[in-house]
């Protein structure tokens, strides 16, 4: 394997041949994918997998701190790759199809140690528009809405509270400015949308990645206290329509053990495609 294969940094020449790879994978690896499309950002590094005839196998994309492999099934070539490229960078998490990014934790662990977490997920996708969901709600006042960036004290809190519950690993401390960043980010961007009831955000939705001709949506979020009644599903199936009438699919990720939002989801035909997984350090 090692006199097969090579790993390299990416040069300019390897841009088209790595967004064809990338392309033809997209449905397993959005998240590597739209950073890919931020390559010019200095906070990219990208590095690449070549054969006898330097023809591209596998990616490897490394984003503030987080390693993204598109290892496309090569995950034997890993060997060596950690220790020349990744030993002495900062590294917070790993994250991509469960048997690639656990065959590189188990790299990361002989030199630094057992990660602090490790979330096990769904990755699910749809292609066409979602089911129609009897969105029906006790809640005669909700309304779904676009926030503006004047919003952005109303959305916050659910922000905040939405990375507290889903992203934060175990032991790590949560970031009050970092968050309110986040939540300007998402706004922004003008994909998100928010469940209203008497002029109170208590729930939002937003896309967390954008590819090549996919979608991710995350951020999915309901207080505790509005759960049960048809909000998430009301927002997920106008939110996920009208991301699919703009011609493109969508992916997303769910925690497994988060049985209701994978049992909402599958209601509104998202097939599971693979298993994925976030490793933290």
């Amino acid at each position: 394997m090692r006199d097969s294969f090579l790993w390299r940094k990416i040069k300019k020449s390897d841009f088209p041949r790595v967004e064809k790879l990338l392309i033809d994978a997209e449905n397993n690896y959005v998240n590597a994918c739209a950073k890919f499309l931020l390559q010019k950002e200095a906070d990219v590094s990208i590095w690449v997998l070549s054969g006898k005839n330097d023809d591209l196998k596998a990616v490897i994309v490394y984003w503030k701190n987080n390693i993204l492999p598109v290892l496309c099934g090569h995950i034997e070539a890993l060997y060596g790759f950690y220790k020349e490229f990744l030993s002495s960078k900062k590294i917070h998490s790993v994250q991509g199809l469960k048997p690639e990014v656990m065959a590189l934790e188990k790299e990361i662990t002989k030199d630094r140690g057992k990660p602090k977490d490790i979330i096990e997920y769904h990755l699910m996708s749809l292609d066409a528009p979602p089911t129609k969901k009897d969105t029906s709600s006790n809640i005669t006042n909700l309304k779904l809405v676009t926030p503006k960036m004047s919003d952005i004290d109303a959305l916050a809190p659910l922000q905040a509270e939405y990375e507290k519950e889903e992203v934060l690993p175990k032991g790590a401390t949560f970031s009050p400015a970092a968050s309110r960043v986040n939540t300007a980010n998402i706004i922004a961007k003008g994909q998100v949308l928010a469940a209203e009831i008497d002029g109170k955000f208590v729930g939002k939705i937003n896309v967390s990645a954008v590819s090549f001709t996919r979608f991710q949506v995350g951020g999915v979020y309901v207080y505790p206290e509005f759960r049960g009644r048809g909000i998430a599903g009301a927002m997920a199936y106008e939110f996920i329509s009208s991301l699919i009438s703009q011609g493109r699919g969508v992916t997303l990720f769910v925690r497994k053990s988060n049985i209701s939002a994978c049992r909402l989801y599958k209601s509104l035909c998202f097939k599971n495609i693979n298993d994925y997984s976030i490793v933290y350090y």
